[in-house]
């Protein structure tokens, strides 16, 4: 089984979401690679089970460096080469509201027009209950009022749902390859 995470990061606050999901996704039978957006060759993903990308959220949508990435999939869409396989997304926001769910649905759209089958967290994953999204995982992480102050990473409640979606991701994939 071979999940691979693609993340886009300006500052930690996604790198330490894209960590946290590979934490839950890593198991004995698992192989999970972790890309910076800087270091991904989409080529890779032809030999994975499940695609995790994420960002920050840009006005409600991806990131520019993840984009042009994604827009790198030309290729693979046009052959098929994604299709069927498991794809899940996650993103990080300054603001309550700054559109966690519109950068979301923008980060399944690729997999969507790919083929892919679409993981986010059911209501019966106790991490999602309170802080979570039904299309990944999308946490706040306010901005630093200056460059000296200490980062705003995720808490510890925004990490458990990384792990959780890395976790379910995962067990439906491990599903599928049976």
């Amino acid at each position: 089984m071979k999940i691979f995470i693609v993340y886009d990061s300006e500052n930690g606050h996604t790198e330490a979401l894209a960590k946290a999901i590979a934490e839950g996704a890593s198991t004995e039978d698992a192989t999970v690679v972790l890309r910076h957006v800087s270091e991904a060759d989409v080529r890779e993903l032809v030999d994975a089970d499940a695609i995790i990308w994420g960002c920050p959220g840009h006005f409600g949508t991806i990131s520019a460096g993840l984009k042009a990435w994604i827009d790198k999939l030309g290729y693979l869409w046009a052959k098929g080469k994604l299709v069927g396989k498991v794809g899940a997304a996650f993103c990080t926001t300054a603001t309550v509201h700054g559109g966690i769910e519109m950068t979301l649905w923008n980060l399944i759209t690729p997999m969507l027009h790919n083929g892919m089958i679409i993981v986010g967290l059911p209501g019966n994953v106790p991490e999602n209950v309170l802080y979570g999204s039904y299309y990944g995982v999308g946490v706040t992480c306010p901005v630093e009022l200056s460059p000296d102050a200490p980062p705003n990473l995720p808490s510890e409640n925004d990490l458990a749902l990384g792990r959780a979606l890395g976790r379910r991701v995962y067990e439906v994939a491990s599903k599928l390859a049976r």
